[in-house]
């Protein structure tokens, strides 16, 4: 079969495919005939050098442009995987994905082009190095200039190739992150059940509200785009902007985590009222749980009928699905399983658990044709998550007596901060590296703006006179950003049971007291 944007460049050749909309004014649109031309002078620029399916990986890192969607598609076409790489990242971060993943080539936006000019002596595996939207620094090439020469006829692949693989990074539970791998283009049956279920269509126009290296606003803009649908993107997220595109282009469907559309709805009514928001028919809410009160928020500025919310995740894909007319009806609930997904709840000793209620909690089990496939080189880590042929991520939830499912604590140590995971043995692991920290204790707070925010409790070594100021300086050093801790307490030492275990939480009790959930 061929690629489904060499069909849409046949028989819907002058239909937008993607529209980069800039607030300086500067707007650059790809028909589906242009973006296919692109996309395969990319792909035969990639066989050039050397991309050979399924065994090449490819790392992709920058902010949404019209560039990265180019080379989407045709990683998609040759049958490479595809890594992108969250350019917020450390050095360290960044070198560690690159490196572990086997890439042999990078395609990166020359904004972050000086990143793998620093870590190139921690990626020997990486051959070449192509910058795009600019220019390419002594020892990496120009994508622009060789595409511009390359060949714009669609690339000679054996002929029995899957659909490109991807492989997304997770933060990991025990320090490092975990390469969540996905085979070929996914089941064709259940994602078009779950098209019909929400009511997709090929005029939808899909804005991704959020990072394209982020599985939710990437992976619905792969379903736009398998749908001929056109894609407007946003470079970097501006609340007021946001309203601008929505207005500009009459987007009708979007994937946002909680804390920009908290952003959007914060705004003055004045500003607010500029921008006509009436064309937005499937607002997806996800990456993080959006509170009751966001909701009515949000239902007060756009219509009625147009917000979604799913429950997922990198690894097992869109598993629940909240309908509009049920937002305000059960709050706190993430939906129903979505089609050909089913849900089961399993307690401690491994048995099912069937009642309903809060008082009948299990962590949540998953099975569905849109699993992962593994974590990349970490089959162990794949298979210590699995339960009679299910699937979990360490989520607990209960049901109601009509099937809907609620997230109310993870067995996992994880932190869900403005939708982005944040495991904190990554950021114990970087703090206690310090030779001041004689040991660190990291979880997540509530926070009203992020869902939830980095805390970290720190014994310091006798004598130190560290403080909160250089702990901070340190993380940034190591970590992301968004994973350095924003509040940070000290202890003459960390509550343990007997046995010499972390009582992680005794410490987040008191942060969480009062509250009907944990996360």
């Amino acid at each position: 079969m061929p690629d489904f944007l060499t069909v849409y460049a046949q028989v819907q050749p002058d239909k937008p495919a993607v529209i980069d909309d800039r607030p300086n004014g500067q707007v650059t649109t790809l028909t589906y005939a242009q973006l296919n031309e692109q996309a395969n002078r990319l792909a035969n620029v990639l066989i050039a050098f050397g991309a050979r399916p399924p065994e090449t990986k490819v790392v992709w890192c920058g902010q949404n442009s019209i560039g990265l969607v180019t080379m989407v598609n045709a990683a998609r076409k040759l049958g490479v995987t595809a890594v992108p790489l969250n350019y917020r990242l450390s050095d360290e971060e960044a070198a560690y994905v690159t490196d572990h993943c086997d890439a042999t080539i990078v395609y990166v936006d020359a904004e972050f082009a000086a990143t793998f000019e620093r870590i190139r002596g921690a990626i020997p595996q990486v051959q070449h190095i192509l910058v795009f939207d600019g220019a390419a620094p002594a020892g990496m090439e120009s994508a622009d200039v060789l595409m511009a020469a390359a060949s714009s006829d669609e690339p000679e692949i054996p002929a029995a190739t899957e659909a490109g693989a991807t492989m997304i990074y997770t933060s990991g539970t025990t320090g490092k992150p975990k390469g969540a791998l996905r085979r070929g283009a996914g089941n064709a049956e259940q994602s078009g059940a779950m098209v019909a279920f929400v009511g997709y269509t090929n005029d939808d126009v899909y804005l991704p509200t959020g990072p394209l290296y982020h599985s939710g606003p990437g992976g619905f803009m792969g379903m736009a785009q398998a749908l001929g649908q056109t894609v407007v993107l946003q470079r970097k997220f501006s609340p007021e902007d946001w309203l601008r595109i929505v207005s500009t282009h009459r987007v009708t469907s979007t994937f946002s985590a909680p804390t920009p559309i908290r952003m959007i709805c914060s705004l003055p009514a004045d500003v607010k009222a500029k921008y006509d928001t009436s064309s937005m028919k499937r607002m997806i809410a996800n990456a993080a749980p959006w509170s009751f009160a966001l909701k009515q928020m949000y239902l007060a500025d756009f219509p009625h009928d147009s917000l979604w919310e799913v429950y997922g995740s990198t690894e097992l894909g869109v598993n629940c699905i909240l309908r509009p007319e049920d937002q305000l009806r059960k709050p706190g609930s993430c939906g129903r399983p979505s089609p050909m997904v089913e849900v089961k709840l399993f307690d401690d000793d491994g048995n099912e658990v069937t009642g309903f209620g809060p008082q009948h909690t299990g962590e949540l089990f998953v099975k569905s044709p849109s699993v992962f496939a593994d974590y990349y080189k970490q089959h162990d880590k794949f298979e210590a998550d699995q339960k009679h042929g299910f699937q979990t991520v360490g989520d607990i939830a209960y049901r109601d007596d009509e099937g809907f499912v609620y997230i109310c604590d993870r067995k996992k140590d994880m932190i869900i901060s403005g939708g982005m995971n944040i495991y904190p043995a990554e950021i114990e692991a970087a703090l206690e590296a310090h030779p001041d920290i004689y040991e660190a204790a990291v979880f997540g707070i509530p926070s009203d703006e992020w869902g939830e925010t980095v805390h970290a409790v720190i014994v310091a070594r006798q004598g130190s006179g560290l403080d909160d100021a250089q702990v901070a300086a340190y993380a940034r050093e190591h970590l992301a950003s968004y994973k350095v801790p924003r509040s940070i307490s000290w202890m003459d030492e960390l509550p343990k049971t007997g046995s010499g275990k972390l009582l992680k939480r005794e410490l987040r009790a008191p942060f969480w007291a009062g509250r009907d959930s944990q996360v």
